[in-house]
């Protein structure tokens, strides 16, 4: 599966560890993240991580595309409520997105390892029976 992984600043250090907590898990999929975010995720940890831009320079639109393509299957995004970001237009873009494909996403720790350990016990194969398929012909 394809795992997008995104944190903004003051959220980096998190998901660095939540990254090594699950490397194991993390490990059996193909991830892909924002610039900095993968810098420090493959540097730490020693992941193999596709690094896209940094997400005020469009790393946010890079996995908003991949998805709409249907070539992302899980998003995590460690969000920091509590810092006005300048790119805001594109964070709420990508989590539409999530929505309108129906991509599983996180937005903090907590909700983050329920998926991961939910990926981990197999409870998104719904999600390889649909790829290829018109998700306007999907019935779940």
């Amino acid at each position: 599966m394809n795992i997008a992984l995104i944190a903004h600043d003051k959220k980096k250090a998190d998901i660095v560890k939540l990254a090594h907590a699950y490397k194991p898990i993390l490990s059996k999929h193909h991830l892909f993240a924002t610039g900095t975010t993968g810098k420090r995720i493959a540097e730490e940890t020693g992941l193999d991580v596709h690094r896209f831009k940094s997400g005020p320079l469009g790393g946010d639109q890079q996995i908003g595309a991949y998805i709409s393509d249907n070539k992302m299957d899980l998003v995590i995004f460690i969000r920091d409520p509590l810092t006005a970001q300048a790119h805001e237009p594109d964070i709420s873009a990508l989590l539409r997105l999530c929505d309108v494909y129906e991509i599983p996403l996180a937005t903090n720790q907590g909700s983050a390892e329920v998926l991961l350990r939910g990926l981990d016990a197999g409870f998104y194969s719904w999600r390889e029976v649909s790829r290829g398929e018109d998700r306007d012909t999907l019935h779940f």
